[in-house]
């Protein structure tokens, strides 16, 4: 590409194509030490909007490529001293199957610990967001930027297994996101988490379950199971609140007990594999409960009104008869269904007064509770509510 050293601007450009525009002309060579920019426009405005997207810096004001040089630079050999103890040479030197698995090996150790995990993903998205506007210098030597594409995929992948898809997929080269993407599907996780976007019986099965199991990198398939269970769980607490509520504190008591034991250095693969059979036992009791209503003459619906009477009867120590929890379960549904027949009920304060009276009412005809306590009523509304609100 031959030296730019001023570039005309007359027309809009907005975020990374910004950046791109502007490092170009910022590009050194012999003979040349800075760029000129004309400005015919005025792009200051989007100039500062760009950087707090795609950097990190504290100062709002452009301050030069050079500063974000040194930052990718001081970030690599940081992210060199974590991977002190990684074989890395399979991604630069294997064949493709070797280095979709020295992906997947440098995945699984970046989360040899909750802080080494933490402190890999905060010093990666500071490097790539410095990389972003300074990628055509020719201070990077080729190595300098195969390890940049390294880390940046490593991430890439932990980022997909805890959040979805990673932002900045799009922005690797061509031959490194072909390789992400390989490295995602090479275990069937890509297919995992395309069945969990849209949460059904299918998680549940034993198939599922299989695929799961054939993961063998320990802290990845947790990591799995934990985001699969997340997406189950909040589905369920759309209908059903009270256990929804109670099996999202279970996960987080599992997951919590993981992230601690992870802070021993002598943390033992047969650690992490309890820690994945508990989350794989959450999620079979989880369908366990979401099918318990079959027995119970009431439908799933039906099974989440039930659920909060039971709660409440629990929390404020009162006896209720179980046949007319179930019949007092399936009157609250009805009322609920006739509600929820006005599209604009989250607009409207008359109908949200009328479900409250008749349910106060209902409740009361049924002789729930059987002496008069407030906060029962308060409960019992809060679940309808949240169940109107995702019947629509």
């Amino acid at each position: 590409m031959p030296e730019l050293d001023t570039i005309y601007i007359d027309k809009p450009i907005q975020q990374h194509t910004l950046i791109q525009t502007i490092s170009r002309v910022n590009r050194v060579c012999e003979g040349k030490d800075k760029g000129l920019i004309v400005d015919y426009i005025g792009i200051k405005k989007n100039m500062n909007t760009a950087l707090k997207k795609y950097t990190n810096f504290e100062s709002e004001e452009f301050e030069g490529v050079e500063q974000s040089i040194t930052i990718v630079k001081d970030q690599l050999e940081v992210l060199g001293q974590m991977f002190h103890n990684f074989n890395s040479s399979d991604f630069f030197n294997g064949s493709p199957t070797e280095q979709l698995a020295c992906l997947n090996r440098a995945v699984e150790y970046v989360q040899l610990s909750e802080e080494l995990e933490r402190r890999f993903m905060a010093a990666v998205k500071r490097m790539k967001q410095a990389f972003n506007l300074c990628s055509s210098s020719e201070k990077f030597s080729d190595e300098d930027k195969d390890y940049i594409h390294f880390y940046c995929a490593v991430r890439s992948i932990l980022f997909k297994l805890t959040k979805g898809d990673a932002p900045d997929i799009e922005q690797m080269n061509a031959r490194v996101r072909k390789m992400l993407e390989g490295a995602i599907q090479s275990d069937g996780i890509e297919e995992l988490f395309e069945t969990g976007k849209h949460i059904s019986v299918d998680i549940f099965s034993d198939e599922y379950m299989d695929k799961i199991n054939a993961i063998q990198l320990p802290n990845t398939k947790i990591k799995i199971l934990q985001r699969l269970l997340s997406q189950a769980i909040d589905e369920f607490k759309k209908v059903n609140k009270i256990m929804g509520v109670e099996f999202a504190d279970r996960l987080k008591k599992v997951v919590d007990e993981y992230n601690n034991r992870r802070r021993d250095e002598a943390y033992a693969n047969e650690v992490l594999d309890d820690v994945a059979e508990q989350l794989a036992q959450l999620l079979s009791e989880l369908k366990t409960e979401k099918n318990s209503f079959k027995n119970m003459g009431i439908d799933y619906e039906e099974k989440a009104f039930y659920d909060i009477l039971k709660a409440v009867s629990k929390k404020f120590e009162f006896e209720y008869p179980d046949d007319k929890m179930i019949e007092l379960s399936k009157r609250i549904k009805l009322i609920v269904d006739d509600k929820s027949r006005y599209t604009d009920w989250s607009a409207r304060d008359d109908i949200k007064a009328n479900l409250q009276v008749d349910l106060i009412l209902l409740l009361d005809e049924f002789g729930y509770p059987p002496v008069t306590i407030d906060d029962v009523y308060k409960e019992v509304l809060e679940q309808a509510e949240n169940f109107k609100k995702y019947a629509q």
